[in-house]
C-alpha cells in the first residue's frame, strides 16, 4: 500500500497534479520536488550512477527524513517517468514558493553535492545547476558558495 501510494504521489507529482491526500503533506510535495531537480541534475551524464543515487537518497533521508527505500523508489520513479525532464520548472516553482532564500540556498548545495558526485562536473550538469539557480532566485555568488561548501564536503575543494 505504502509503495503504491509512493508511486502514485511521484506520477501525480511527476504529471503536474495534485498529490493523493492520504499520507501527504507539505514536506512530500518539497521532498518530491527536490528529488525531481536532483535526480535530472543526475540524469543529465546519461545515466544516475550508484554515487549520485546515494548521494541524492542521502540528501533525500537527511533533509527530508525519507526511508531508504522510499527514497530510492521515489528516484526510480522519477528515472523510470519518460517526462521527467519536463517537470524541472515545476518542481523549481514548488522550491521557489515554498522554501526560504536559505532553505533554497542549501537546495543548490545539494545540486552541487550531485553534479559533482563522480569527481567530474560535466558541461550539462553546470549548465542546469546555473539555470535552476535562477529559476529558484539564487544569486550566483550564493550558487558559488554553495558549490564550494559542496566541493569541501566531497573532499573534491583542492582537485578541482
Amino acid at each position: 500500500m505504502l509503495r503504491k501510494l509512493m508511486f502514485d504521489r511521484i506520477k501525480a507529482f511527476l504529471d503536474g497534479r495534485d498529490a493523493p491526500d492520504e499520507g501527504v503533506n507539505n514536506d512530500d510535495a518539497l521532498a518530491d520536488a527536490a528529488a525531481a531537480v536532483l535526480v535530472e541534475a543526475a540524469l543529465l551524464d546519461g545515466n544516475v550512477d550508484d554515487a549520485e543515487r546515494q548521494i541524492i537518497v542521502d540528501i533525500l533521508h537527511d533533509r527530508f527524513e525519507l526511508a531508504a527505500e522510499d527514497a530510492d523508489a521515489l528516484i526510480t520513479g522519477i528515472v523510470e517517468d519518460p517526462h521527467h525532464a519536463n517537470r524541472v520548472y515545476a518542481a523549481t516553482k514548488t522550491i521557489r514558493d515554498s522554501f526560504s532564500e536559505e532553505q533554497r540556498i542549501e537546495i543548490m548545495e545539494m545540486l552541487w553535492r550531485v553534479a559533482y558526485a563522480d569527481g567530474t562536473l560535466h558541461d550539462y550538469e553546470a549548465n542546469l545547476v546555473r539555470r535552476t539557480a535562477g529559476l529558484l532566485y539564487v544569486p550566483d555568488q550564493e550558487s558559488g558558495r554553495a558549490r564550494k561548501r559542496a566541493l569541501k564536503r566531497l573532499g573534491l575543494e583542492d582537485s578541482v
